[in-house]
């Protein structure tokens, strides 16, 4: 049998909108990145004998590689016009598309920038509410909030892949509630080596390879 590394590498690709005049609230847009994964996993063209359900599996079974671009204005509204799906924050816009081949891009989303993409948050984000799913960044790592973006999607989807039958249908029901914030240092090792879901990053951008960025959790029962 072949190596997941000798299959045709495909990247999901998604987009925030960062307007100028009013970009989004860092942890929003990491919230809203991670629901948008899991719009898409989970939405009925990506499943089954759906439109998009070949490419989700040929993706899948390889590297489950994201790349986040950022986009305004024009290129944002053109952007909107691929197929794909909009997931929307309280302060954050961003837009899930059916993965892409590594090196075929649609020239829409091509031009757009994906370095350097920095937000930030204008207060503490409140304390995550009982029943939102937990995504953990490591304390000890320092990432684009476009890099860290990426992160937190890869934490949800191998939550989502973790998770039972039952458990998947009440958080899509509810509409995916969950919470992204950086662990505190002294509690950074415990989770990382509790066998939650754990991403370790390919290191293509920013960090090492094997890098540990998230630990995913999702403590409360979904009845």
């Amino acid at each position: 049998m072949s190596s997941s590394d000798d299959l045709p590498e495909y990247v999901l690709p998604l987009v925030v909108r960062v307007e100028k005049s009013e970009p989004p609230a860092r942890t929003d847009a990491l919230e809203t990145a991670a629901r948008a994964v899991l719009v898409m996993l989970s939405d009925d063209r990506s499943v089954g004998d759906g439109e998009w359900a070949r490419v989700m599996r040929d993706w899948q079974d390889a590297r489950i590689r994201k790349v986040v671009r950022r986009a305004r204005g024009g290129e944002w509204r053109k952007a909107a016009l691929l197929p794909g799906i909009t997931v929307t924050g309280a302060t954050a816009e961003v837009r899930v598309f059916p993965p892409v081949p590594l090196d075929g891009w649609p020239k829409e989303l091509a031009k757009l920038q994906v370095s350097g993409t920095e937000l930030d948050d204008t207060g503490e984000p409140a304390p995550p509410a009982p029943g939102q799913a937990l995504l953990w960044l490591n304390p000890e790592l320092t990432m684009s909030t476009g890099k860290e973006m990426a992160q937190v999607g890869h934490g949800a989807q191998l939550l989502w892949w973790a998770m039972t039958d039952a458990d998947r249908a009440a958080w899509r029901e509810a509409g995916f509630p969950l919470a992204v914030r950086t662990a505190h240092p002294d509690r950074w090792a415990e989770l990382a080596g509790s066998g939650r879901p754990l991403v370790r990053d390919a290191g293509f951008t920013e960090i090492a390879p094997g890098s540990c960025t998230v630990v995913a959790d999702f403590p409360l029962q979904v009845n």
